[in-house]
């Protein structure tokens, strides 16, 4: 895929660059509980293997998506809102999980809160970014 590159405005760069911070952490804490036994295991609970698996997958494609969005490239506009749809349609089947008597985490809807909310924001900020940068 080939996007042109822009000049990124300062807000949207340091989104960006927050993007790809999450997506580093993500891959860190989901890698850690996904590949190495022990205390982040342990510590882990009850895990919901499918928002497990989807939240470090995901990982790669915030530090994509960050790359992108701090070289202004549309792609960067076209992953975070990808992202934050699929991040929302993972919540939905989480809640169905939990509505339905599965065992779960408190802790992992508060991440899911938090995953939601910054890729709303990062999603709908680009957007509204780029459609003013055209007007």
């Amino acid at each position: 895929m080939t996007c042109e590159i822009e000049k990124a405005p300062l807000a949207v760069k340091v989104l960006g660059v927050v993007a790809i911070l999450f997506g580093v952490l993500t891959l860190y804490s989901g890698g850690s509980t996904l590949f190495i036994d022990g205390k982040a295991r342990a510590a882990a609970g009850n895990i919901v293997g499918f928002v497990l698996w989807f939240n470090f997958l995901i990982g790669f494609a915030y530090i994509r998506a960050g790359v992108w969005l701090v070289r202004w490239q549309k792609c960067g506009i076209k992953l975070s809102t990808a992202i934050a749809g699929a991040t929302l349609l993972v919540f939905a089947l989480l809640g169905i999980l939990i509505m339905n008597g599965g065992a779960y985490e408190q802790r992992t809807v508060g991440a899911m809160i938090l995953r939601s909310g910054v890729w709303i924001v990062i999603a709908g900020y680009v957007n509204y970014a780029w459609r003013k940068r055209a007007s």
